[in-house]
């Protein structure tokens, strides 16, 4: 275990120093704002099934993000929209069509203090929208360990402070970590590992955003079964031992009980919790058609994650809660 651990990568910056202690409540250090990168520089196209969130292009992220940044936000997590680029095996990760090169570049620049986070995973990149390359109508985990690999160290070379493999393919974990210690990097660069992530429906909108729902079949042979809590324990141990800094747990709300435990058995992580498109879904139309009030229900789902144990929390929120917790401490 001690090979593959890495203690600064950690605490590189005030935020990530902020993620390693324990805060009294939810505050603009905690909150991470999930972006979709498109391939088209002058996308503002607003989501169908995410209201109020957008594909943007590289030409609008300054000034998108402008506003949130005078309110507080310090981390954002990007992911990539592949829309009229044509997709392959998974190669099209490294490909210079991929709209993240250019936006961590355009970002780091642009806002120097800012964490930026990139998800690491191939179903935006493949042409049948699954999380690993195929070989023989098999996935073939070598070849999808290499990619992902690369890429992440591609993302740390255009500006990538957080590296977040999403895949949930074995090794991942390990073969990033091996590969930035082989170029004496390990220490400049956190590793957030979506390690129990669990199937679920929830996900949908974010298919929808991405453009990456897969062709056929589904997800449910290579993300956790939703009930199952051992296998969850299992996996964040696992990447832990290969040298995750950061463990994730998503979806939010239906896994409060898996972020407890986690928290209980792994107290010296940074946990984060992704309150996941599905649940943004749900309370936004549940306030739009007069269910609650909207600021008082995610003011609550989010007290719930840190009574939970969580020390990170990633929303669609955000850009709201920000504006939210501004006004509080103004009056």
């Amino acid at each position: 275990m001690a090979s593959h651990t890495s203690l600064h990568s950690g605490y590189g910056n005030n935020v990530l120093r902020t993620w390693q202690s324990r805060t009294a409540k939810v505050n603009p250090d905690c909150l991470i704002y999930p972006i979709f990168v498109s391939a088209n520089p002058d996308d503002y196209v607003e989501i169908k099934s995410l209201a109020g969130q957008y594909r943007l292009g590289k030409n609008h992220l300054v000034k998108h993000l402008t506003p949130m940044l005078e309110n507080g936000l310090k981390t954002v997590l990007l992911f990539a929209v592949m829309e009229d680029v044509e997709k392959d095996f998974g190669g099209a990760i490294l490909s210079t069509m991929n709209p993240i090169y250019d936006a961590l570049r355009l970002l780091k620049e642009a806002f120097p203090s800012v964490v930026l986070a990139c998800d690491v995973c191939l179903c935006a990149y493949t042409e049948h929208g699954h999380c690993y390359r195929m070989k023989d109508e098999e996935p073939d985990m070598e070849l999808t360990l290499e990619l992902i690999t690369q890429a992440a160290e591609k993302y740390f070379e255009c500006g990538a402070d957080i590296i977040a493999p999403s895949d949930m393919m074995d090794g991942r974990i390990l073969s990033i970590t091996k590969k930035f210690k082989e170029i004496g990097k390990r220490h400049k660069v956190t590793v957030m590992s979506y390690s129990a992530k669990f199937a679920s429906c929830f996900y949908g909108p974010f298919r929808d955003a991405a453009l990456s729902a897969p062709k056929f079949g589904d997800r449910r042979n290579y993300q956790l079964p939703p009930g199952s809590s051992g296998l969850a324990n299992r996996a964040v141990s696992r990447d832990i031992e290969e040298g995750a800094d950061i463990i994730m747990v998503k979806p939010g709300m239906p896994c409060l009980d898996i972020v407890r435990d986690i928290k209980i058995k792994h107290p010296d992580h940074p946990i984060a919790v992704y309150q996941v498109s599905g649940e943004y879904a749900m309370l936004y139309h549940a306030s739009q058609n007069g269910a609650f009030e909207l600021k008082k229900a995610v003011m609550e789902s989010l007290e719930c994650f840190h009574r939970a144990g969580a020390d990170i929390i990633v929303s669609y929120f955000t850009p709201d809660i920000l504006k939210w917790l501004k006004s509080e401490n103004e009056n």
